[in-house]
């Protein structure tokens, strides 16, 4: 019996293969065997093996399992042939070498006698050739340089990229004798019709495979730092929202081919060229890639994606992709046929449509504090607060945790929130638009949660600001204790703390202090806010109406995130006291306050836990600070930062000097929160 080739997204293991279809599928070893083209024996050797090997125990390995899910989620939501995705808890191996570790695997998988195989230039495709491990002896093998040379000084050329493949697959290589750019198009059109130059490009054309990374817009990515582009193509890119580029060719956030200014001067395949070899492998990783991979997967341009864990969820979230979290911290999409499961029940007309429809509502709900830019409809606006030589606060990310945004938009707190769909980052579009509505001349300050696809999506918005001579700073919040650890403080989720940062930075800004001041006093505020949660039911997208992560009728999750993200227990659930308790100790660790200090107290529901509960907290949170000599200067209970209907509470205290307590008190007016 000849076996059938291991589908990709399962790293090239039988042993994980044979382990899902047993605890995940629940087929019998005939079935296992079937499925699999193996004797029954040989299933059984399998699973013995990778009982021993701790791959499958009760289930599968939880960071293989979370992988391989992941994979299938890409897999399913952009209708990739397959998709590999490297587990987490490599032991701080390097990304790159893991990235090539795994695209060398899929080469080994995939190529066959007499293949051609087209690779672009990128330092992802060296590390793929250097981890390529033996060669694989397939006859008449070749790899061709899919991309011109360069005349800038760099580590490594096209060439040598495309050589050092050759060599460890142990295939011929076939180089481009052209550059990728020259100085006119008279030059191109003159190389275009020499011969040898026509061959190679044909060459190329008939690949039966191609591997590529995907560069994103950072002023160190290699497109760059190969001279292809220069300061003034770059701005005129981003003015039409390039993401990412592909050998050599830019796409905007969709993943549609831009015409740049240096089109007329490539020597190269189009994109739709390369979109006509059938195998194309992107091989591309990192959370500073999430939205070029998201452009790239949004276009087509891969058939198979290798990447890591981290960045496949960010990717996943980044569009709106309905997401579970289990207890083990597992991502995926939903795969559950419409009608099975527990399913809730919401208030809604149509979840396509549920964003613009809350607008609306908001807006006839408040007229006298915000509006809504009749030219972008995701900006919402404060109508008293922007004004000449005022510094602009722009705040803003995924809807489902109102008030939390754009609740506190208005005078003396942020002057515009852009919004996004549910848990999911607004594009950089509305954030520019809010920043150029509230422009008084003194520059804007981006204040938001520390999540992969807002500090994306701001910091694209910030360079396009840029370019309209607008500027644009950004400060990350991150006020969640239990998310990182304590000398990773800037990895940590921005949660309900957002409400005290908004709050001191816009009395700072409404005080017409400088940007460099707002800047300062909201970076001060953070590092002085600190918070905890506890949940206790999941919540659900009104896409799906399915709970996004499982908990016991007894359980409770300490630490849990406010779009389900794993927390850092699970545990029987406790009184009201003694879960305050836990979520003091873990503050108090945190916080260094002294006997005499003051702090401000936010005790906040998560979305369906009721005042009565929250009053409970309350009453220990005083008691405990009471007993170390810290006081209350003022405290808010409520629903301030929620998960759409989650049930459970975060405390967050943040700890007051005499900066930070007169900005407090400043008087504000917004649609949802009022003081002074």
């Amino acid at each position: 019996m000849q076996p059938h080739p291991v589908p990709l997204r399962y790293q090239d293991d039988p042993l994980v293969w044979a382990g899902w279809l047993y605890v995940q599928d629940g087929l019998t070893q005939n079935d296992i065997a079937s499925v699999m083209g193996v004797s029954r024996t040989t299933v059984n050797n399998y699973l013995a093996e990778a009982r021993a090997r701790g791959i499958v125990q009760v289930s599968i390995d939880q960071d293989r399992l979370r992988a391989t899910e992941t994979a299938q989620a890409l897999k399913q939501h952009f209708g990739l042939s397959d998709c590999v995705v490297i587990p987490g808890g490599n032991g701080g191996r390097p990304l790159m070498d893991r990235l090539g570790e795994a695209g060398g695997g899929v080469l080994r998988n995939l190529l066959r006698a007499g293949d051609t195989l087209g690779v672009a230039w990128s330092r992802t495709m060296m590390s793929v050739a250097d981890h390529i491990g033996r060669r694989l002896g397939l006859p008449d093998l070749s790899v061709v340089q899919a991309t011109g040379g360069t005349q800038v000084a760099v580590d490594f050329s096209p060439e040598d990229c495309a050589s050092r493949l050759a060599a460890a697959l142990g295939a011929r290589c076939i180089t481009l004798a052209a550059p990728a750019l020259v100085s006119t198009p008279v030059v191109r059109d003159m190389m275009w019709a020499e011969p040898v130059v026509r061959e190679r490009f044909d060459l190329i054309r008939r690949a039966d495979k191609l591997i590529f990374g995907v560069c994103n817009m950072r002023r160190d990515s290699l497109v760059f730092a190969s001279g292809q582009v220069d300061a003034a193509s770059m701005k005129m890119l981003l003015a039409q929202r390039a993401t990412a580029a592909i050998a050599g060719r830019f796409i905007d956030q969709d993943g549609v081919p831009l015409n740049g200014p240096q089109d007329e001067r490539i020597l190269g395949l189009t994109l739709a060229e390369f979109g006509a070899i059938k195998v194309r492998i992107a091989v591309a990783g990192g959370l500073d890639k999430v939205a070029a991979i998201l452009a790239c997967l949004r276009g087509g341009h891969a058939t198979v994606l290798v990447t890591d864990a981290a960045t496949a969820g960010g990717v996943l979230k980044a569009d709106g992709a309905p997401q579970i979290f289990n207890r083990n911290g597992l991502v995926s999409i939903s795969t559950e046929p419409e009608g099975s499961g527990v399913k809730t029940k919401k208030l809604v007309n149509d979840a396509r449509t549920i964003i613009e429809e809350m607008l609306e509502g908001v807006v006839a709900a408040h007229p006298r504090h915000v509006r809504l830019l009749p030219h972008s409809p995701r900006s919402l606006v404060a109508v008293d607060g922007p004004r000449p030589g005022k510094v602009g606060l722009v705040v803003g990310g995924g809807s489902g945790h109102e008030p939390t945004f754009l609740g506190f938009v208005g005078r003396g707190l942020a002057d515009a929130c852009a919004v996004g769909n549910v848990f999911a980052s607004p594009t950089p579009d509305p954030i520019v638009e809010c920043a150029k509505a509230v422009d008084g001349g003194k520059g804007v300050l981006f204040v938001f949660g520390n999540y992969a696809g807002d500090v994306m999506n701001f910091g694209m918005a910030a360079e396009l600001a840029s370019m309209n001579d607008l500027e644009a700073r950004i400060v990350v919040t991150t006020d969640d204790v239990t998310s990182a650890p304590r000398d990773q403080r800037e990895k940590r989720r921005g949660v309900a703390g957002n409400f005290f940062v908004f709050k001191v930075t816009g009395a700072a800004a409404d005080m017409m202090k400088s940007l460099d001041e707002c800047e300062r006093v909201a970076r001060h505020a953070n590092d002085r806010t600190f918070t905890v949660s506890v949940a206790l039911s999941p919540c659900s997208l009104p896409q799906t109406l399915t709970p996004n992560f499982e908990i016991g009728d007894d359980e409770m999750e300490v630490g849990l995130g406010i779009h389900g993200e794993p927390g850092v227990s699970r545990e029987t659930l406790k009184t009201a006291d003694a879960v305050t308790d836990d979520i003091m100790d873990r503050i108090f660790t945190e916080m260094p306050a002294r006997s005499g200090d003051k702090v401000a107290v936010l005790i906040n529901s998560l979305g369906s836990t009721p005042l009565m509960e929250l009053y409970l907290l309350q009453r220990r949170v005083k008691q405990r600070l009471d007993a170390q000599g810290i006081g209350i200067h003022a405290s808010w209970v409520g629903p301030y930062c929620t998960s759409l209907e989650m049930a459970g509470a975060s405390i967050t205290l943040m700890l007051l000097d005499d900066e930070l307590t007169p900005l407090l008190d400043h008087p504000c007016d917004c649609a949802m929160f009022r003081a002074g």
